[in-house]
């Protein structure tokens, strides 16, 4: 009798943390979704409502489309967008794959290197490269001849600066694609006297199709919705992105800016939802019996290829020394003496060293708080199965931000928690606030990685877990989180890094006592400051510079003992 009672005992405690753990991962899903829905869902409703109404906020069709395709000057910007996106991405992207492919497919030397430079330009702001392309080919550059009587503020200069700024993110893709190539294929072709042009158009092309259309589609995203170039070279050629902003800054016209925003968020929505249906086409390159394609030395291509990487490397590490030798030049060109003088930004600039504390403290905040949301969403999503409609909601609005401009996001929140309606109102011009759109502006690849890692745990932990009866939180923290630390550490530096060099999302919704160092960039640039925005653009690369190395650092070691039994 007494054993019988025990196992009922059991068998009501096991159902009690059966049901605990049911209303848990419900309320955690619950949490996410309105997040999500508060930082995503609910600001864009706002900002397309408020492209179909008037200053009365009346509801007038397509009134206010009807005025923006009538004015010659804003058609003529998505004339310019598109123009200097295509021509950006059709220079990038080859440029990005002989990259990729000579640190895949040659036996060259500095490999790592050369890898670790091309991601250089991801570690500072936008605006850094179009101040540089100013001290190189502007007015009084240095190598204004290059450009043979051609002025660099315009359609030059900003396919230059966004060459620049979308190289790193084209090179990861192709550089992956280029990376899980079947050795065997190559074998065969090379066992049929098959020549090195035709075995690259056979074998080597097809098996990065997805990586090039991806690679193609996401820096056509990017170079179409930037802000920070265009605005500091573009000078009177202006792009959907500077429209916005001369909309919303200069004459406070909320109305034409969405009806802008919309325009603007079209080609982005357009290029991400063919990226998304490439990468559901793309299918397993390697296979259990694959083999990783190993390069052969050729003296003469290996040098070739040595040669034009070090020509890019060379470019690239020359941009962000331009900038860093403007910021310590006196008077640039009269007097070239070295000083710090332009680092004393409380001379310049009410708020001083301030900028810079309150771009630490959103990098910080967003980089704990980010990371805590993105993977505890994904865990709800990918590791448990109650509420089905809502884990789909999750994945769902996860996936907006991608598709979403910079611009239009921050814009969509001016319209939403600046409403005289809303009880998050209070939220507006906070540091807070400007955290949540960070996070949400970066969801998206976050989620994603959080995802690919927990895909990759076998779900009968759970199963053996809830047989041993231990919580959905203690499997989460004692199991869980060891084993996907590493995605949990490039997860934080992501955000971290996005955080401090971000423009376009938070140019809305700061406060004067919230301006950041990345905002105070592009003021410092319109007042003709150009040395003191140099000035904080170096700072912004060096603290995030140091960050990544840091972190890689305690990673690391973290990670040697956390991570042990990777190595068995």
């Amino acid at each position: 009798m007494d054993g019988a009672l025990s196992q009922v005992e059991s068998r009501v405690v096991s159902d009690r943390k059966v049901e605990a753990d049911s209303i848990v991962a419900r309320v955690g899903v619950s949490a996410i979704i309105l997040f999500l829905a508060v930082s995503v869902l609910l600001p864009l409703y706002f900002f397309l409502s408020k492209s179909v109404e008037n200053e009365a906020r009346e509801f007038v069709g397509i009134a206010n489309y009807l005025e923006f395709f009538r004015s010659p000057g804003l058609v003529g910007s998505i004339k310019n967008s598109f123009f200097v996106a295509g021509l950006s991405t059709l220079i990038t992207v080859p440029l990005a794959f002989i990259y990729a492919y000579a640190l895949t497919r040659s036996c060259m030397r500095l490999k790592s290197t050369f890898r670790i430079v091309a991601l250089v330009p991801m570690l500072g702001p936008t605006l850094l490269p179009a101040i540089s392309l100013v001290y190189f080919f502007g007015t009084q550059g240095i190598a204004k001849e290059l450009l043979f009587g051609y002025e660099i503020y315009g359609p030059i200069g900003i396919i230059m600066g966004e060459v620049y700024q979308t190289f790193p993110h084209a090179f990861l893709i192709l550089f992956t694609a280029l990376s899980l190539s079947d050795g065997r294929l190559y074998e065969a072709a090379l066992a049929m006297r098959s020549g090195p042009l035709r075995t690259f158009i056979t074998v080597t092309l097809p098996g990065v199709k997805y990586g090039l259309l991806s690679a193609t589609f996401v820096t056509f995203s990017l170079t179409i919705t930037d802000f920070g170039v265009p605005k500091v070279i573009g000078g009177g050629y202006t792009v959907l992105a500077t429209d916005i902003y001369k909309n919303v800054v200069g004459m406070q016209d909320m109305e034409m800016a969405a009806v802008v925003g919309v325009v603007l968020l079209a080609p982005a929505c357009t290029a991400f939802a063919v990226d998304r249906i490439v990468h559901g086409k793309q299918v397993a390159l390697l296979t259990s019996r694959a083999t990783p394609y190993e390069p052969k030395p050729k003296t003469g291509f290996d040098l070739a290829m040595l040669g034009y990487c070090a020509m890019i490397a060379l470019i690239i590490l020359s941009v962000v020394g331009m900038a860093a030798y403007a910021s310590v030049v006196k008077f640039w060109p009269y007097n070239l003496d070295l000083t710090l003088q332009h680092f004393r930004f409380g001379e310049t600039t009410d708020q001083g060293w301030g900028v810079y504390a309150n771009s630490l403290m959103l990098a910080v905040n967003t980089a704990v708080f980010g990371t805590v949301t993105v993977f505890v969403g994904a865990y709800f999503v990918e590791k448990t199965r109650v509420f089905n409609a809502g884990r789909g909601a999750i994945q769902f609005l996860a996936m907006i931000p991608m598709a979403v401009p910079g611009m239009v996001l921050g814009l969509a929140y001016i319209f939403f928690f600046n409403h005289p309606e809303n009880p998050l109102g209070f939220l507006y011009g906070s540091l807070t606030l400007m955290v949540i759109c960070t996070i949400a502006h970066f969801y998206t690849v976050s989620h994603l990685t959080a995802v690919t890692a927990l895909k990759q745990i076998d779900s009968e932990f759970e199963s053996v877990a809830q047989s041993l009866k231990v919580s959905l939180i203690s499997t989460f923290r004692r199991v869980t989180v060891p084993i996907c630390l590493p995605a949990i550490f490039d997860i934080s530096i992501y955000l971290f890094i996005n955080a401090m060099t971000t423009v376009s999302a938070i140019i809305f919704i700061f406060w004067p006592g919230t301006i950041t160092a990345s905002i105070q960039m592009l003021f410092q640039d319109d007042n003709g400051n150009l040395p003191g925005a140099a000035a904080l653009g170096i700072l912004i690369f060096l603290t995030t510079t140091t960050v990544r190395i840091a972190h890689w650092f305690v990673s690391e070691r973290i990670l040697l003992k956390t991570q042990r039994w990777r190595q068995r």
